[in-house]
């Protein structure tokens, strides 16, 4: 019930931004304009993710830091004497952008989170063949993990995935689902996709 309120919620926000009232979204809330992402190695991730995943670099920008005060703690809630020595951002296709960070910060921690850790997460990318995909990774050395594995039953029938990894431990996911996906079938919100980027 509550997934079905917040795809509920979601859908008014979208129409609101079209001009239609809407009472429970943030107010011109358009849609997802980047995940950020702290890196280890700036240059080995904006390497990976334009010459191995096919991203553009869009821009650089930093360092930024304050030595006197707490602007730091108190716009981004990390450590006052944080530093973000640069950030990157890159386009990917035709979804939304990622945010590349490199920090240093006294309490700094070096963890890579799994799926199934609480804050863990994944990017996905549609990709056109997740075989094709699965052999291309595979060639450039980057860790896959068991597939291209179909989905033939449930809401998400239609779609392929794969999941692998940046060299730093970034998960990551391949998806497919040319011909859409069963949910979508008298669906009152459907998912962006390539196909239906304004949906």
């Amino acid at each position: 019930m509550k997934t079905i309120l917040r795809n509920a919620a979601l859908t008014a926000a979208i129409l609101g931004s079209a001009g239609i009232a809407t009472a429970s979204s943030i107010p011109g809330m358009r849609g997802h304009d980047h995940t950020g992402i702290t890196v280890p190695d700036m240059k080995q991730a904006v390497d990976f993710f334009t010459e191995v995943v096919g991203c553009k670099k869009a821009m650089s920008f930093g360092p930024f830091a304050d030595d006197k005060g707490t602007f730091m703690q108190d716009v981004l809630g990390v450590d006052k004497k944080a530093v973000i020595e640069q950030i990157t951002m890159v386009r990917c296709g035709s979804g939304s952008n990622i945010e590349l960070f490199k920090y240093t910060a006294p309490d700094q921690k070096d963890l890579t989170p799994k799926n199934s850790d609480i804050g863990g997460f994944h990017i996905a990318f549609y990709v056109d063949d997740v075989a094709a995909a699965k052999a291309y990774l595979d060639a450039k050395g980057v860790k896959t993990r068991m597939g291209p594995i179909p989905v033939s039953e449930g809401p998400a029938a239609g779609q392929t995935i794969l999941y692998f990894q940046a060299p730093w431990g970034l998960q990551l996911e391949a998806i497919s689902y040319p011909s859409g996906m069963a949910y979508e079938k008298g669906a009152e919100t459907v998912l962006w996709s390539p196909k239906n980027p304004e949906k």
